[in-house]
């Protein structure tokens, strides 16, 4: 079948089945996963209803990966991400984990080829490196938006203890563009909030 523009439409039926239209198939949810590594679009929907319930079929193809025991996710962060539903800050979250994946993603080719020249623990190194930068980069993120933060305009405000070490050009780049995305989410957020 020729791979077209056009997502596939797979129909999720009341005993639970998946049907895909485009190869008048039925599917399980590993299926679909190899689809989305595949990078072939899809969207599901409920035959009885016609709703959309692509989120919560992909939410349910990360549950099965989980229980598999391939752990993605730390428990730190479903605990925040779990805080997150019903805050204020709920609408910046899907913005930001978007940003981050897509950066990560970009960084991939990136990373494969550190960790093929790295031969053992030093391509660990390059991933735990990545891990913290994206990780501070987060908790920056968050404590700039928290409406209450105590670091607000005083001194380093929470922020880590140790001391900074200077950046390299590329990381200095990465954290002004990051700045100017912060910057411009910060002016959504106020314009919201004065609609509001």
């Amino acid at each position: 079948m020729a791979k077209t523009n056009e997502p596939t439409i797979i129909k999720k039926y009341a005993n639970r089945r998946l049907y895909n239209t485009g190869t008048s198939t039925y599917v399980t949810l590993e299926d679909l996963a190899v689809m989305v590594k595949g990078e072939e679009d899809f969207i599901v929907y409920d035959a009885k209803t016609g709703d959309d319930i692509t989120r919560s079929v992909l939410t349910q193809i990360i549950f099965e990966q989980e229980g598999k025991g391939q752990n993605l996710l730390p428990v730190t962060f479903l605990r925040q991400l779990i805080r997150f539903y019903g805050d204020s800050m709920q609408g910046l979250v899907p913005s930001f984990l978007e940003y981050s994946m897509t950066s990560l993603t970009q960084e991939q080719e990136k990373l494969r080829s550190q960790m093929s020249e790295a031969f053992g623990a030093t391509a660990f190194d390059a991933i735990e490196d990545q891990v913290k930068r994206n990780t501070e980069m987060f908790e920056r993120a968050m404590k700039m938006f928290m409406p209450f933060s105590a670091g607000e305009g005083q001194g380093n405000g929470g922020a880590s203890a140790a001391p900074a070490k200077p950046a390299s050009k590329s990381e200095a780049s990465d954290l002004d563009d990051m700045k100017k995305q912060l910057a411009d989410m910060q002016a959504k957020i106020n314009a919201l909030s004065d609609k509001g």
